[in-house]
């Protein structure tokens, strides 16, 4: 294609177009998770729902890529950038398969799941288990004896296996035992990923993790009864088997999450409590390790090298940030102009704490509880408890147009002259989203500093309830 010269405008337009509206246009599949929608997709290797996407940012999960629209054209379609900004710009309408064309497509055929050749033993398994994870004997040995672990023959790795209802394996994740170069993780052609590996009992409590090598640290640092519960690993961060769990266990009504104490944990834990909340499963639980993952913790207490915990910097300050937004009592008549010029010169914070004020003037009286100083206290937690970093990968230029788009929607909104509640009730949420765009504003010009590494003890939370609702 000859080379197209694209202006910076028509880059960043096209770089923000909202991908699940595109997509949905062009006939793609996308169902909902929780505040992002997933694209349902099938090549020769199966179904897939790996790509999350929210706005005009997506990611892989099982490829731990993503980025903005651009991107995904090229990711997905393999266009090259000129042909996806066209595209995107809806300057031109090619033919979009359903199937991403990879280089390493498979022809179109389900791969058939089948369990890896068991070896006649588990010595290295047991022996990696023990030595370099610390896994309890007993907890290995539970699991070996119901063949949801075993050794492969061909490279004895440590296979992990999901089964249905019904005891019949349908999922498997490999891990190489090996304590040399990078370690090997891979989840067995044909996979059904509405199971993993995982163990059911009869309380009412479901732990979810991560990984299976997380799942079994947990139940050695807790031995105490440990079967009486029921645990379940990801295999990284897929909801289904979670959701599949809960629809065929009706015993099971409190969900404790224990993903990583990491960026990566924090945004899983956060992503699947509102995908929990949307089947209708409220009563949720968090537990932190006090390092990386439980298998640190065990690492720690016997005596060798482990990883610490890593803060979610951008989380941690945009809570900071919503925590020290101060109450500027609304005045009405001034509002629109002390906006604009808040905006005009980048006081990001003043401009969060004007638009949160006016939110809380404009919620009807029924909603403003007592006086609208106590309303903004209310805004102002929900401003925090509905944040979600998971949702939030834009970039700075991204993040810079949602502000300016929001700040002329308020600026239309507040010429009414008389409201009705239905339309004080718009107000008052478009004041808020203003509110929450100036502060990722604000966040983003504040996370430049390096991540510090930091230790916490292990913490027990319940996840709070939604504080407030508009309308």
């Amino acid at each position: 294609m000859p080379y197209i010269p694209f202006t910076e405008e028509q880059k960043i337009t096209a770089n923000s177009v909202e991908l699940a509206d595109f997509l949905r246009m062009r006939g793609e599949k996308l169902e909902r998770a929780g505040r992002e929608y997933k694209l349902i997709y099938s090549d020769g290797s199966g179904r897939h729902d790996s790509i999350t996407m929210s706005g005009s940012t997506w990611f892989d999960h099982k490829n731990q890529v993503g980025g903005g629209a651009i991107k995904f054209m090229q990711y997905y379609y393999n266009m090259d950038f000129p042909t996806a900004v066209q595209e995107l710009l809806g300057q031109r309408v090619t033919p979009l398969s359903h199937t991403p064309p990879k280089e390493k497509m498979q022809p179109e055929k389900s791969k058939k799941f089948i369990l890896p050749e068991a070896n006649e033993n588990m010595h290295r398994v047991f022996a990696y288990l023990i030595k370099q994870r610390f896994i309890a004997p007993d907890i290995i040995s539970f699991f070996a004896k119901n063949h949801t672990l075993y050794e492969d023959k061909e490279h004895h790795n440590a296979v992990f296996v999901g089964v249905d209802e019904n005891g019949v394996p349908r999922q498997a994740h490999k891990r190489s035992t090996s304590t040399f170069g990078k370690s090997f993780r891979q989840t067995i052609e044909g996979s059904d990923t509405k199971y993993s590996f995982a163990h059911f009992g009869e309380s009412k409590k479901l732990f979810v993790f991560e990984a299976p090598i997380d799942m079994l640290s947990y139940l050695t640092l807790n031995p105490e009864s440990w079967q009486k519960n029921s645990y379940i690993a990801m295999n990284g961060v897929y909801e289904n088997a979670v959701l599949t769990a809960l629809k065929g266990h009706s015993n099971l009504s409190e969900i404790i999450i224990c993903t990583d104490k990491d960026v990566g944990g924090i945004d899983a834990a956060d992503r699947l409590k509102d995908i929990l909340y949307e089947n209708n499963y409220k009563n949720i639980l968090r537990i932190f390790p006090q390092n990386k993952d439980f298998n640190e913790d065990l690492k720690q207490l016997n005596g060798v090298e482990f990883l610490p915990a890593v803060p979610h910097k951008i989380k941690e300050e945009y809570h900071r940030q919503a925590e020290n937004l101060q109450y500027l009592k609304c005045r009405p008549d001034k509002l629109a102009s002390q906006i604009y010029a808040a905006f005009k010169n980048n006081q990001y914070g003043y401009l969060a704490e004007y638009a949160l004020a006016g939110s809380a003037f404009f919620l009807p009286k029924t909603q403003r509880i007592s006086d609208e100083n106590r309303a903004f206290l209310r805004l102002q937690s929900k401003l925090r408890d509905d944040y979600r970093t998971y949702a939030d990968k834009g970039k700075t230029a991204q993040k810079q147009r949602n502000l300016s788009d929001s700040v002329q929607a308020v600026m239309r909104d507040l010429k009414q002259t008389a409201r009705t509640r239905e339309q004080s009730v718009n107000t008052a949420k478009l004041l808020f989203q203003l509110a929450d765009n100036a502060v990722r504003m604000s966040v983003e010009e504040a996370v430049n500093i390096p991540v510090r590494e930091q230790h916490r003890d292990v913490e027990f939370v319940r996840e709070p309830e939604p504080c407030m609702e508009f309308g």
